[in-house]
């Protein structure tokens, strides 16, 4: 019978990979809810419409990577393929637009997109971001670059670079697209297929292309932000000052798009020097369009995605450990069938205390145990025999110094949590 593996451009995050990605989390968490930002889950699964109108049907995402599939109820649904259009779509749906604004929200999502795998990239990845809808502040454009500046920081990374620019609005792009458009045809025999077939529907995506025939040849291509209109000026400028007050460094960079139809005025980027080709971490940017689009009130929103696997290709380039503490508490050794359900009972009374506690269970011989118990670090071992427990007392081994003292039962999750706690552990 053939082996069954798991699909191309996917993989296992093992037990002791995750811990990690929990710290990870940990972390996004702790910032964003610094800043006032709550935690959305939505479905890992949405109407294949939302994302047509939301993305863009002219995006590479909805023309070529997006998992689509019909169920039986006829229905044509999509894997999410990225989180602002589904948080957007529970922002309607939900009326939060009636609620004091602006909302702001976090996500820690899977996403799905099939293309071709290569490092840091996957057709299961993962992604958290955040999202702040109903506000047209530049002060909200900062926060979501200073909120994840300040989380590379606290991980460690402080080898990146803030690229800024700004794509305008639908007053003053028409104008920008123009030109635009007219300097490509210039060269088109130059430009890659993609981007030949791309100059009429999305001539900014052009600019973002990673071809280097196609990179020479747009060298020197008019500069979206030197076409916006004044209010598109005023508030790129804002952005840039409250960047400077906030000490945080910035790139003007000119050719910087978004692959997504929905972004407007701002856009960013916060690149690695530390993952090679791809370097982008994460990228984000204003989205003023978008809750029309699908269906509610013209809406300021802006927000920003990062990729899990970027950050953690980052920590590991730079030779950065995530702290982990896997150890044991207390390891739990019985000798002898009948201290068995002594054994059982004392581990969960142990862990019902909040200590890390493991037991023996395969009636293994004190010295297995103990070479189990070293190998895992743990700081005491409680040794069980049967004749010890017809008088009342277990041995409590220190495992760090080998010191061992007889403790009464009754006293034994006490003392064990007070030499925890003596520890700082």
């Amino acid at each position: 019978m053939a082996k069954i593996t798991a699909p191309r451009g996917t993989y296992d995050i093992l037990p002791g990979e995750s811990r990690r990605w929990q710290y990870i989390e940990d972390a996004v968490r702790r910032v964003f809810q610094a800043y006032g930002y709550e935690e959305i889950r939505t479905p890992v699964f949405e109407h294949t419409e939302l994302f047509v109108r939301g993305i863009g049907d002219t995006t590479d995402v909805v023309q070529k990577e997006m998992y689509t599939f019909t169920d039986r109820g006829d229905r044509s649904l999509t894997l999410r393929p990225e989180g602002t259009a589904s948080v957007v779509r529970a922002y309607l749906e939900r009326k939060l637009h009636a609620e004091p604004q602006p909302i702001k929200f976090f996500y820690i999502f899977p996403m799905f997109r099939y293309e071709r795998p290569q490092a840091g990239r996957y057709r299961q990845f993962y992604q958290f971001g955040a999202e702040c809808i109903g506000s047209s502040d530049p002060i909200t454009d900062v926060e979501m670059i200073a909120a994840p500046v300040q989380l590379l920081r606290t991980l460690g990374l402080g080898s990146f670079e803030v690229q800024l620019n700004s794509i305008g609005c639908p007053q003053c792009r028409p104008t920008h697209r123009q030109i635009l458009v007219e300097w490509l045809k210039q060269r088109e025999d130059k430009l890659c297929a993609t981007c030949r077939e791309r100059m009429e529907r999305n001539p900014l995506r052009v600019l973002d292309c990673k071809v280097e025939t196609c990179q020479e040849a747009t060298q020197g291509a008019p500069c979206s932000s030197e076409h916006l209109c004044t209010e598109c000026a005023d508030h790129f400028a804002e952005v840039q000052e409250y960047l400077r007050v906030l000490d945080i460094p910035f790139t003007v960079n000119p050719r910087l798009v978004r692959g997504l139809d929905y972004y407007t005025k701002t856009v960013f980027e916060i690149v690695s020097t530390d993952v090679g080709a791809q370097s982008a971490l994460l990228g984000g940017g204003r989205y003023d369009g978008l809750v029309e689009e699908v269906g509610g009130k013209s809406t300021p929103a802006v927000g920003f995605a990062a990729g899990m696997e970027r950050i953690l290709m980052a920590l590991q380039a730079r030779g950065i450990e995530v702290p982990i503490n896997l150890d044991y508490d207390v390891y739990v050794a019985p000798l002898g069938a009948g201290a068995r359900p002594k054994a059982v009972e004392l581990a969960f009374a142990l862990r019902n205390r909040g200590l890390r506690v493991d037991v023996d269970y395969g009636g293994r011989s004190l010295k297995a145990q103990m070479k189990t118990a070293n190998r895992d670090n743990v700081k005491l071992t409680v040794i069980l025999g049967e004749e010890e427990l017809h008088r009342g007392v277990a041995a409590l081994r220190d495992m760090e110094t080998g010191q061992q003292e007889e403790v009464a039962l009754d006293d034994i999750v006490h003392r064990c949590i007070s030499i925890r706690e003596r520890a700082g552990r």
